[in-house]
């Protein structure tokens, strides 16, 4: 058997910043269709982690735990925590959090860790969901394929409530420490490698997204060849030029140019589907290249899509199988995404009905709706800037429409209706300072119910959409906490949150450098002839996962995790990289992915800058140290 990891979930639970690379790609991550062996769900105890709302009216993302014994379960929700972690800190998660509901199956495994891990000759295991290495211990794989048995994942699955394979995501996660995964039907990855935080969005933008590899190699260390073959069907490949692009209207040509979330700047660049040349991809590393970094602006677009995909955007409305009278009022209930308000627009018989931009309540009397027959319609956007495409903006996952037929010989009868909320933020946690509070009422036919919003005692001003309340808009200043407060009007009912907009401080620890240089006006410098460590930490006084991260020269913002092998130990800048199984990390300057990348040294100086995403949400201010690389003396 496989011996517990002692210790393990108090060094991941104390850890101040959570934590990737290049994995395979959307392989199958199932080992094959075979039934659920009996008793699969036998002791499985499905726990909701996150509750946005009803599991059929919400994308659910279910987690399973394979090879982790009843001893070993803490493990499991330690992996959990850390995973989720990282997730939230990368968009579109980060704003569209509250579109999904997380549960989490703890089902205790026979026996400890996975099949062929790490390599052939390490033995089967005997647990729930058969998960293996090399594809399922296949010689003709590759070691870092993790597969997981579909039908006891299935199976598994299926004890959440509400949940269909239509409205949910697997994602399993094996009891391991080695680097692997697979995105597929099934998203797969191994729990308690340094660098496995970001194994699971990259495997779900896989699963989800439809999104394929970046890589320019399919074998670790072996370039792929030229790309054979038209242009291909991903939304994030080419065989054209931007040039071609531009003239065509085809592909990212909406996004040329502009500065990548990921670094640099959305272009064409050389390799991806495996192959080396004669195909490009929109970025030079994005997480779909390299881990670690964020989706660029081609794939969080096809992200936003397909996670909005899984909702619907109008989650209730006035009933509209019958005429309504015009002496009422209609309305609609949205969803609330973290990231941004979503637009209403009310139209009556096609033209727009004035005063009610953003209003999710429309009171007919006030519309002087001449007599006869009308046709009411409320149309429901997401004005995401995450979105160019007018086909993604116009499908289902980010507009909806609902209409009604207004009748003025209709009479309306009164039903009395109590002033209350009805859904509405989480009250028991801190809320971001730039995120969208909402708070939901009941819906009386008679009239229509004002929220009003107050900051510290102080009303806020909140015109059109009273439900929810952006509180990026305020700017509020780090340092003071705050008490946020929705009360419908009229009434006593009110609601209360706690406001963390205090970032979680990051620290910096470097190894010995030459020598310290300090400058009036300028930030520290550290002078290093050959290789350095650099580790980061963070204190957060609300508590939580902080994910950490830095950048070089300006580039990409890149998750630090440790150190490839090793978690606990700081991340290794060389003048040319090291190289880990195929794969390079921390080139001091423009950064390599793999060996036949460009090793020459940079030297000269060089701008580090780091900070934190804290578990609200909150981004700390960007901090910066220089690093000076000079010509070890043998060779100057």
């Amino acid at each position: 058997m496989v011996a517990p990891r002692p210790g393990r979930v108090a060094a991941l639970t104390g850890a101040a910043c959570l934590l990737t690379t290049a994995l395979v790609g959307p392989a199958p991550a199932t080992a094959g269709e075979r039934p659920p062996g009996p008793g699969v769900t036998a002791g499985a105890t499905v726990v909701p982690v996150q509750t946005t709302g009803p599991a059929d009216r919400r994308f659910n993302l279910v987690l399973l735990g394979d090879g982790y014994t009843a001893g070993q379960l803490p493990e499991f929700r330690a992996d959990v925590e850390k995973h989720l972690g990282v997730l939230w800190s990368i968009e579109p998660f980060a704003s569209y959090r509250s579109y999904v509901n997380v549960w989490a199956v703890e089902v205790p495994s026979p026996e400890s860790g996975v099949d062929c891990d790490p390599g052939l000759d390490a033995p089967r295991r005997d647990t729930p969901l058969g998960m293996g290495f090399w594809g399922g211990c296949d010689p003709g794989s590759v070691g870092r394929l993790l597969t997981v048995d579909s039908g006891a994942a299935t199976a598994l699955a299926d004890l959440v409530p509400g949940t269909t394979p239509g409205n949910r995501q697997i994602v399993a996660l094996a009891n391991s420490d080695t680097y692997g995964g697979a995105g597929g039907t099934y998203a797969t990855a191994s729990g308690g490698n340094a660098l496995s935080s970001l194994i699971t969005p990259h495997e779900i933008g896989h699963s989800l997204g439809g999104l394929q590899d970046e890589y320019d190699y399919y074998r670790r260390g072996i370039p792929g060849g030229a790309h054979e073959g038209g242009e291909p069907d991903s939304a994030h490949h080419t065989v054209l030029t931007e040039r071609q692009m531009r003239e065509r209207k085809a592909k990212w040509w909406r996004w040329l140019g502009e500065e990548s979330e990921s670094g640099g700047v959305i272009g064409r660049y050389e390799g991806g589907l495996y192959s080396t040349t004669g195909v490009a991809r929109p970025s030079r590393h994005s997480l779909m290249k390299t881990l670690g970094y964020a989706f660029d602006q081609v794939s969080r677009e096809v992200m936003v899509r397909a996670v909005s995909a899984k909702v619907n955007l109008v989650q209730g409305h006035t009933p509209n199988t019958a005429p309504v009278g015009a002496d009422r009022t209609v309305w609609v209930e949205t969803l609330h995404p973290l990231g941004g308000e979503l637009d209403v627009t009310w139209t009556l018989d096609g033209r727009p009905v004035p005063r009610t931009a953003g209003a999710r309540t429309v009171d007919l009397r006030r519309l002087g709706v001449a007599p006869g027959r009308h046709t009411l319609t409320a149309t429901v956007t997401d004005p995401t800037p995450f979105v160019r495409d007018p086909a993604v903006r116009g499908s289902a996952a980010l507009t909806r429409r609902v209409s009604w037929t207004v009748d003025t010989s209709v009479t309306t009868r009164p039903e009395p209706v109590a002033a209350r909320f009805t859904g509405h933020t989480p009250t028991g946690a801190p809320v971001g300072a730039r995120q969208v509070v909402y708070a939901d009422t009941t819906h009386p036919d008679d009239r229509t119910l004002a929220v009003h919003w107050r900051l510290d005692g102080r009303p806020l001003a909140n015109p059109g959409n009273d439900r929810d309340l952006d509180l990026a808009a305020l700017r509020l200043r780090p340092g003071t906490p705050h008490t946020l407060t929705a009360r419908i009007a009229g009434t006593g009912r009110e609601l209360r949150w706690a406001v963390d907009a205090t970032p979680a401080r990051a620290a910096y620890e470097l190894s010995e450098p030459l020598r310290t240089v300090r400058r009036p006006g300028r930030p520290v410098e550290y002078v290093y002839d050959g290789p350095f460590t650099l580790r980061l930490t963070a204190r957060d006084d609300r508590g939580g996962p902080v994910v950490c991260r830095f950048r070089v020269d300006g580039d990409g913002w890149y998750t630090y995790y440790g150190w490839p092998t090793d978690a606990s130990a700081p991340f290794r800048f060389t003048p040319g990289g090291t190289e880990i199984d195929g794969l390079v990390y921390g080139r001091l300057g423009t950064p390599r992915a793999v060996p036949w990348d460009d090793a020459t040294p940079e030297y000269g100086t060089h701008t580090v800058e780091y900070r934190t995403i804290d578990a609200a949400g909150n981004t700390g201010p960007a901090k910066r140290f220089l690093v000076t690389l000079v010509r070890p003396a043998a060779t100057r």
